[in-house]
């Protein structure tokens, strides 16, 4: 792994152990409760909401994702040394 990638995921490893990441997921999953399917008006509606809970679904897995990520790039430099 470069060191460039290094510090990528470092960045990342720290901003995930502040209490502003901690509020922040903690209000974005509060937030979930907006999206009742009794309140769906239309299909327009419908896959509007669809949108906008793919992106907070990635907000949310964030974390793992880069965890993930991370651990599989070290795993290839381990195997490749």
């Amino acid at each position: 792994m470069t060191p460039e990638v290094e510090k990528y995921y470092e960045i990342y490893f720290d901003l995930f152990t502040t209490d502003g990441w901690k509020q922040f997921i903690k209000d974005v999953s509060n937030n979930l409760e907006q999206y009742d399917v009794r309140t769906i008006e239309d299909v327009d509606d419908l896959r509007f909401k669809q949108g906008q809970l793919k992106v907070i679904d990635l907000v949310m897995n964030w974390e793992t994702l880069i965890r993930n990520a991370y651990e599989e790039i070290a795993s290839d430099a381990s195997q490749d040394i």
